[in-house]
Formats: structure tokens, sequence, C-alpha cells
């Protein structure tokens, strides 16, 4: 009885975690839809507000609406604010809320915060959730300041309102840019594409945000002694250097050749790195070629990594189905690294992670080029970028229709909860025991 009550709460934090982005995202959308939070004092449509308030707290970034032109200081802020509660996500912004407010936690609440963190155990959440906070503000305020010069010089006055959006808007790899004017919107970075400094905060905090909390954790209690950081810790930093450095690489070699050689090695690095999470761009992505473009949906359905503010299948789930592959290959009876073996359940829910994601891309991709009658390549990027929670764009969002936008909005919204979260919400209570079934041999491949 014991076990079934534990697993019963542990299923519920799952529905919680889902319920509560909801909640976010009903009130956010609710907002936005006021006449104050638009430039021209206007009452947006139900299902733009619901569009942007989604992609906001999904740390997505696609719009349908120029983030700088349309909404005003207030709509801006409201989005703001919503990118920073789906960056730390709905259960760390209510338990800090608590924190705050001298309340305590409960082993429930302790619970529902080591699912919504991808934390290892329940001891010690509180200590986290206080390293998360700190860690996410001194960051946040360090890229502010960093960014400040170039927005100053630029913008006067305002540089600090755009420094300070776009520092949090690269942590929590939401992609939001407030540049874009009535005349040259959705601009993105790409009028700094040969700045050297606002290429490498923003892709700082990018790569910050997006290794997760729990790894920067472990780097702050070992410092540099790698061996003794936990074997996810590992994989992610392993992985996540090369997912920067390959893709940096192929877009090099294979496309940007209009550019000066310094700025073409700049535009490589920044589009590997903000291509798996984040969603600023610095050129036009359009122009690049088709098989920049499949890499480039390759990297966005992989994402970030558990326990960050970037979306995705995660970086250890493409890791672990590399090393199962790797072990069938040289048929070795467990997957491994670093030294240890990985558990069986952990192989199973990466395949399942996996065919998820890979399912929801394609069939939102598909969904879309039937209804628009778009190109496939285009959609498929898209629905990427979606169920990624990037927010890169052909330029084809804006354009269109309600039920292709509908089809992003739950590919974001999926994207963000996670695939794991989705899952055990969807099936808690099923379990029809241990009983097993009859075993037969079945031909693979």
């Amino acid at each position: 009885m014991p076990e079934n009550l534990c697993k019963k709460k542990h299923m519920t934090s799952f529905r919680l975690i889902i319920l509560g982005f909801a909640g976010v995202i009903f009130l956010g959308t609710v907002l936005l839809m006021l006449p104050i939070s638009t430039s021209e004092q206007v009452l947006t449509p139900f299902h733009e507000a619901l569009f942007t308030a989604t992609s906001a707290v999904c740390v997505t970034g696609l719009v349908v609406k120029d983030t700088g032109s349309y909404w005003s200081q207030a709509g801006q802020t409201i989005i703001l604010v919503l990118i920073q509660i789906g960056g730390l996500g709905v259960v760390t912004v209510a338990a800090s809320v608590s924190l705050l407010s001298g309340k305590k936690i409960s082993l429930m609440q302790r619970s529902t915060m080591q699912d919504a963190m991808s934390a290892p155990k329940v001891g010690g959440i509180v200590r986290l959730t206080r390293f998360i906070l700190k860690g996410t503000f001194l960051t946040e305020a360090a890229g502010a300041l960093l960014l400040l010069p170039v927005f100053l010089s630029d913008y006067g006055l305002k540089g600090i309102w755009l420094s300070v959006f776009h520092s949090v808007s690269a942590f929590c790899n939401a992609g939001f840019d407030i540049l874009g004017t009535a005349v040259h919107a959705f601009p993105s970075l790409t009028g700094y594409y040969g700045s050297i400094l606002i290429n490498m905060v923003i892709m700082l905090l990018i790569i910050i945000g997006g290794i997760g909390f729990l790894t920067w954790d472990d780097i702050y209690t070992n410092k540099l002694n790698f061996k003794r950081y936990r074997m996810q810790s590992k994989i992610i930093l392993m992985t996540t250097t090369c997912l920067i450095l390959l893709p940096a690489v192929f877009f090099f070699t294979c496309d940007l050749k209009n550019l000066p050689m310094g700025k073409r090695l700049l535009a490589a690095v920044f589009q590997s790195v903000t291509t798996r999470t984040a969603g600023f761009n610095t050129i036009n992505i359009s122009e690049m070629s088709e098989a920049s473009k499949a890499v480039m949906i390759l990297l966005m359905l992989i994402g970030g990594s558990p326990g960050s503010t970037a979306g995705g299948m995660k970086t250890t789930t493409f890791t672990v189905l590399i090393l199962n592959a790797i072990a069938t290959f040289r048929s070795q009876e467990n997957a491994g690294a670093f030294g240890r073996r990985l558990e069986y359940d952990v192989i199973k829910n990466a395949a399942t992670i996996a065919m998820l994601y890979f399912s929801l891309f394609f069939c939102g991709g598909i969904a879309i080029s039937v209804y628009e009658g778009i190109p496939l390549l285009d959609c498929l990027y898209e629905a990427a970028s979606a169920v990624g929670t990037v927010g890169l764009t052909l330029g084809i969002t804006p354009r269109l229709h309600v039920f292709s936008q509908v089809v992003l909005i739950i590919l974001m919204y999926l994207g963000r909860v996670g695939g794991l979260t989705l899952i055990y919400a969807v099936f808690s209570g099923k379990n029809k025991g241990n009983a097993k079934l009859p075993l037969e041999k079945i031909t693979v491949g």
C-alpha cells in the first residue's frame, strides 16, 4: 500500500507541472489581450495572444507579432516575466515564492520540485532551489551589464531595457528580441552579426542556461575536478561541446561563404549554439542551404540538457541512444560511459522520448504543409523549432493560418513540459501490476 501511495503522489506531481504551465499560459494570454499591452492600445485577438504567451512560457521565441514594435512596454514586461517563469519552471518559481515568504516546503512539494528539476533525489532540493535562484539572477545581471555598453551606445537610455530583456531571454533560451521596428520587423540579432561582444555574451548566456542547473551545481561543488562529476554532468558537458563544435565546422565549411572570414567564423559558432536551444539568429536562415537546414532540424530536436531552461528531447537522451547503439555494435550486453553502466529503464525512456518528439515533429510538419500548401522542409523546420522550443523560423510563422498556429502552440507546449512528464501524466495509475506476458521472439533489423 505505501508503495502504491508513493507512486500515486509521484505521478500526481507530473500533472501539477503540466497544469501549472497551462495556468501561467492562460493568465499571460489574458494579460496580453488587454489594450495596454500593445503599442497602439488595441485588443489583441485571442489566438495571437495565446500563441505569444505559449511561446514565452515555453521559452520558444516563435512569434506572430513583432515583439519590439507591436507590444508596448507593459506588454514586453509581461512577456519577460513569462519567459522568466518558463525558464526557471513554474514549480521552481512557486517554491521560490514559498521560500522567500518563509513558509516550509512539504515533502509532497519537494517531490514535485524534484520531478520539475530532474533532480536525482529529494534530499537537498531546497538548497538546490536557492542555488538556482542566486545563479540565475547573478548570471542575468552580469549578462545585462556586459550588453549595456553596446545597447546604450546605439539606443541611449532605452539600451538599459534592451540589455535586461535580451540577457533574460538568452539565459532562459527563449530567443525573443525587441529590436524590431514597424519598418524592419523580426530582425533578431542580424544587426549585430559582426559584434564580437554581443555574440559572445549571448552565446555564453545560452550555454550557461542550456547545460542545466544540476550540472552547474556539480561544477560549483567539485570545481574543475572532472573525475568527481556525476556521470550525467560528464555526458552533458561532453555532448554539449561536440554539438557546438561539429555543427559550427559544418556551417563554416558548407555555408556562410558570402561573409568575411572572421564574421563567417563568428556566425557559424553562433548559429551552432543558438540552433539547439535559443532561437536568436545573426544571419538570414532562409538563405542557408537545405543541408544546413536539415542539420539545424536535428539540433533543434535534441535541444538542451535536463533541468535547464531549454527544451527538446535533451542531450542526455541523444547520447544514451548513441551509447546503446555503440554497445549493440560491439555485442556488449550493457551500454555505459565513463566507467559506469546505464540502467535498462534509462535506455527505454530515451527511446520512448525520442520516438515521441520525432512523431510530434513529423506529424506537425506534415499537418502544416498539407493545410498551408507550403514546401514540407519549411514546415518541418518550423515544427522542429516549436517542439524543440527553439524559436528559429524561416519566416513563415507570422503568415500561418489559425489552424497551423494551433499546431505550433501544441508542439511548443508539449515540447516544454517534457516527454516523460507528458507520458507519466497521461498514463499514471494505469499500471496493471507486475505480471508478465509469455515471451516470444521477434526479429528486428
